[in-house]
């Protein structure tokens, strides 16, 4: 069984700065893209930034040059570090990894339940 666990969310003053980490563990054959996603109260769910296996990275423009995503392939861990956090970043953060289990000879999408960030004076 595959499974995709978050940690690092919390509470922080603007300007402050967390460091989200996502674990797969499991059965697993081959991991390709891993990314972070999150949603707001009210809204809907976003994509923050992805990041392949070879360490290509996208990001959401609003995001650019404040958050870092990078990732551990030996660890099949995928991080989000963040920097100078405002209050519209509060959110569920959830980790998506697209992976091969073992027991399958397909890719298919996996989700963490998510951490939450809040940002607050």
């Amino acid at each position: 069984q595959v499974q995709l666990v978050e940690s690092g969310g919390g509470f922080v003053q603007p300007g402050g700065s967390l460091r989200l980490s996502c674990v797969a563990s499991g059965s697993i054959f081959s991991i390709n893209t891993m990314g972070w996603y999150r949603q707001a109260p009210g809204k809907q769910r976003e994509l923050v930034a992805t990041i392949t296996t070879g360490g290509t990275t996208v990001y959401k423009d609003s995001v650019k040059g404040r958050l870092t995503i990078s990732r551990d392939n030996a660890k099949n861990t995928v991080y989000l570090q963040m920097n100078r956090l405002n209050p519209e970043d509060t959110a569920l953060y959830s980790c998506n990894a697209n992976l091969q289990a073992r027991a399958l000879g397909y890719f298919t999408f996996y989700w963490g339940r998510g951490t939450q960030v809040t940002v607050s004076s």
